[in-house]
C-alpha cells in the first residue's frame, strides 16, 4: 500500500486542541498490534491532520515520550502517501507494545489500519 514516489503526497498537520481529540475518540477505530488508530473525515480537504496520545498506562514519562516519538516517525513515513486529505487521525500508544515493536511492523500496522478504516468509508475520497 506504500505510495509510489511520484504519487501525490499530502501535507501533515498536528492536532492540538482537545475538541479534535474528543471528536476522534467517538470516530472509527481500528486496533492493530502496535497501537489504536482513530480516524474521521473532517470535510475540508487541504491536508491530513494527525495527533498522538500515550496515557500513563504505558509507563513513566521517558517511556511515553519514546512511544510518541515512534508514532510520529511512523505517521511521517506513511500518512503523506496513504492518508487522505480532509481526514483526521489519532494514534494511541499501547502498553508494552508500541515501544518494543519493530519499526517496520509499526509501519505495516498503520498501512493495514488505514486500509481498513478507508474500506469502511466505502472507498470515497
Amino acid at each position: 500500500m506504500r505510495a509510489a514516489p511520484d504519487a501525490e503526497r499530502v501535507p501533515l498537520e498536528t492536532l492540538k486542541t482537545r475538541r479534535d481529540f474528543l471528536r476522534l475518540a467517538r470516530a472509527r477505530r481500528k486496533a492493530v498490534p502496535g497501537f489504536l488508530l482513530q480516524a474521521a473525515p473532517r470535510g475540508e480537504a487541504s491536508c491530513v491532520r494527525v495527533g498522538f496520545t500515550c496515557s500513563r498506562k504505558l509507563g513513566n514519562a521517558v517511556t511515553r515520550n519514546r512511544a510518541k516519538r515512534r508514532l510520529r516517525a511512523v505517521a511521517r513515513a506513511v500518512l503523506p502517501g496513504a492518508g487522505r486529505a480532509g481526514w483526521d487521525y489519532v494514534l494511541v500508544g499501547r502498553p508494552a507494545v508500541t515501544v518494543r515493536r519493530p519499526f517496520s511492523a509499526l509501519v505495516d500496522d498503520l498501512e493495514r489500519a488505514l486500509a481498513s478504516v478507508h474500506r469502511a468509508d466505502g472507498g470515497a475520497q
